[in-house]
């Protein structure tokens, strides 16, 4: 038998034992399988009965058996299953910072206007691959929410990030950034795929640092968020190749549409772009708000929907 799983309660009743998991309705395919295939073989292999809900209702899948042992197996496989499939769903939010402060949104039509008047026709740059000014923003990492509940999840795991350590980071008062310089993520500077504003705190601490990787560390043990890198890097992208075919994609460190889009991209060559504008000044902003942002989305000023905010000050 598998391991049992300690993170469900499994609870004995007159005909054995029960457990219930909360899972989204999004992921009871993959319990089910092809045909009920998967079902079916979970309960035979383990001697139990599973039960999921409709589709497209949220609920609980309900495993009971005879056996406690067979009860913990059928959940244990059941959950690193739904972990694997939860990593290849498409991200729907994410953590971030907004810097299209009027300022920051001018110095970049200015800049946009500037690269096109000197690189147009460098292959790759036109008018279509530039950042929508009004959403231009600083990703802290990538979220997978599936229904209410794991936003709810989400936005109370937020704001205790804020009472446990955003708080005595930045002594209530915002964070000033500078946004300055260009960068490119690749080796290649004739070969870019998105083009990136510098970050830079003013006065050179590192309480940005500090903020950004605790909410990542919380995030990620949460199971919310996947490891991407060790520590954050923070980015503000200006050009992007996917805006191309669509303006409202999402940059996720060149991976936000799947492995097998990476092998459509299209790239430009940055080079004049990196000489001519490698310490443009895009200007200053303070950061006080941290959003939940949904994919995909815009409010009534053009920036993302959010699905929960906290603010520092």
């Amino acid at each position: 038998m598998d391991e049992p799983c300690d993170s469900v309660l499994i609870e004995q009743t007159e005909r054995g034992y029960r457990c219930a998991t909360a899972v989204p309705s999004a992921l009871y395919k993959y319990v089910i399988g092809k045909k009920g295939e998967t079902k079916k073989r979970l309960e035979t292999e383990t001697r139990t009965s599973i039960t999921i809900p409709k589709p497209g209702v949220e609920g609980e899948i309900v495993i009971t058996g005879q056996q406690r042992a067979g009860v913990a197996s059928a959940q244990t496989r059941i959950e690193v299953m739904l972990e694997s499939f939860r990593r290849k769903q498409p991200f729907t939010h994410f953590l971030s910072f907004a810097i299209n402060h009027p300022t920051i949104q001018e110095q970049f039509v200015k800049f946009k206007e500037q690269v096109l008047d000197v690189c147009s026709k460098d292959r790759g740059i036109d008018g279509s691959i530039f950042q929508n000014p009004a959403k231009l923003h600083l990703t802290i990492g990538t979220l997978i929410l599936l229904n209410e509940q794991e936003i709810t999840k989400a936005r109370e795991l937020l704001q205790k990030c804020k009472e446990d350590f955003i708080n005595n980071v930045t002594g209530g008062k915002p964070l000033l950034v500078r946004v300055e310089g260009i960068e490119y993520m690749n080796d290649d500077p004739s070969m870019v795929d998105i083009l990136y504003g510098k970050i830079r705190m003013k006065n050179g601490t590192d309480k940005l640092q500090l903020i950004v990787d605790g909410l990542m560390e919380r995030f990620v043990a949460s199971g919310l968020m996947g490891q991407e890198w060790d520590r954050v890097k923070l980015h503000a992208t200006l050009m992007n190749t996917l805006f191309r075919r669509d303006p409202t994609v999402e940059d996720r460190n060149n991976t936000s549409l799947g492995k097998q889009n990476l092998r459509e991209r299209e790239s430009f060559d940055a080079r004049n772009v990196l000489k001519k504008c490698e310490n443009y000044h895009f200007g200053e902003v303070e950061l006080n708000t941290v959003h939940i942002s949904q994919r995909f989305s815009a409010d009534s000023s053009g920036f993302y929907s959010s699905s929960g905010v906290i603010n520092f000050s």
